[in-house]
């Protein structure tokens, strides 16, 4: 006669059980799958060249993610709320221009650096927020699709910069400018990369913990429903892009503080490496789904890839190609799972 498992017997069943669960949800998170794929990529690249895994290669790298992972943010709740921002590359590369005029023509008439720099970066800001307001009035009010009225303001801006700059890059920055952005802390942080690190803090919280990142969430998962609930849609929109235009601004500032001048070609592609950070880390084109985690995640592993092809020897011209081919794979990888879960 077989005797019933006792009470002891099945609870501790059911705590393997839950182990076993919470374990494979582990594995199967995204986060933790980038996460895998991060080391496995970084052991790869330091097995073709050691300096990978070196205190310069990982100071350079964080200094090549931050302008990235600025911009992917802004297009993380740009995304996740069914849109798309284009412009993110060109308002990075206009920013930087303006925020070298700006500097170079107050140090030229005497003016103390510090404040100088503080006035560059307030104007860069408000080109960025500009740009941003642009393009939600574009597409909350005249409802101009996402897709075409962000390309039509990255055009403007990229015409703009060349127009400003006259196709030459503004040069001549004062050496506070010079050490704000390349003197390292610990080894491998900049200034600029620490205030990253924070935003990256403050952006999370705020897309996680907060009523505007659950009407981001709603609204790209249905904007109909979303309106009905009473979610002013349009200002919520407007308020979206122009944290995307700012976050961008401020990328190309940082920029500025490590080149030292500012370039009408400076952000030229950043969309897409913007995309593809917040695609790589999970966040849907069609809208309502993405984690900050991810993100992050996605634009470190971005910007190491190419790091690591150019350690190996790969020209820097393929880095576009390899950017567009990690888009289409995560994009092809979304829809496989959702054809997946349909079944």
């Amino acid at each position: 006669m077989i005797k019933p498992a006792s009470g002891s017997a099945l609870q501790s069943r059911e705590n393997i059980d839950t182990w076993r669960i919470r374990v494979l949800s582990l594995v199967l998170r995204q986060d933790f799958l980038l996460l895998v794929f991060f080391v496995g990529m970084a052991g790869a690249f330091s097995a073709f060249n050691p300096r990978f895994f070196s205190i310069a290669a990982a100071a350079n790298i964080l200094q090549d993610f931050s302008p990235v992972v600025l911009m992917a943010i802004g297009q993380t709740f740009i995304i996740a709320s069914g849109g798309i921002d284009l412009s993110v590359g060109s308002t990075l590369g206009i920013a930087g221009v303006i925020m070298a005029l700006v500097i170079r023509t107050l140090t030229e008439k005497s003016c103390d650096p510090i404040p100088a720099v503080v006035l560059g970066l307030a104007a860069a800001g408000a080109v960025g927020g500009i740009i941003g307001l642009a393009n939600g009035l574009l597409i909350s009010y005249l409802r101009i699709v996402p897709f075409v009225a962000t390309l039509a303001t990255m055009g403007a801006a990229a015409g703009m910069s060349l127009v400003i700059t006259g196709g030459v890059q503004i040069a001549g920055a004062p050496q506070a400018v010079i050490l704000i952005g390349n003197v390292r802390y610990f080894g491998m942080l900049t200034v600029p990369v620490m205030a990253v690190l924070l935003i990256i803090v403050i952006a999370w919280a705020s897309l996680s913990l907060t009523r505007f990142g659950r009407w981001t969430y709603a609204i790209g998962s249905n904007l109909f429903a979303s309106r009905a609930a009473g979610i002013n849609v349009q200002k919520h929109f407007l308020k979206i892009y122009v944290l995307s235009g700012i976050l961008s601004a401020l990328a190309g500032a940082f920029v500025y503080f490590r080149l030292g001048s500012g370039s009408p070609l400076s952000g030229r592609g950043g969309e897409l490496s913007a995309i593809a950070a917040a695609v790589i880390g999970g966040v849907s084109l069609q809208g309502g789904v993405g984690r900050l985690t991810g993100v992050v995640l996605g634009a470190l592993i971005t910007t190491s890839i190419l790091s690591g092809l150019i350690l190996v020897g790969v020209e820097p011209n393929w880095q576009q190609i390899v950017v567009a081919t990690l888009i289409a794979i995560a994009v092809g990888m979304q829809g496989l799972g959702r054809i997946a879960s349909a079944q």
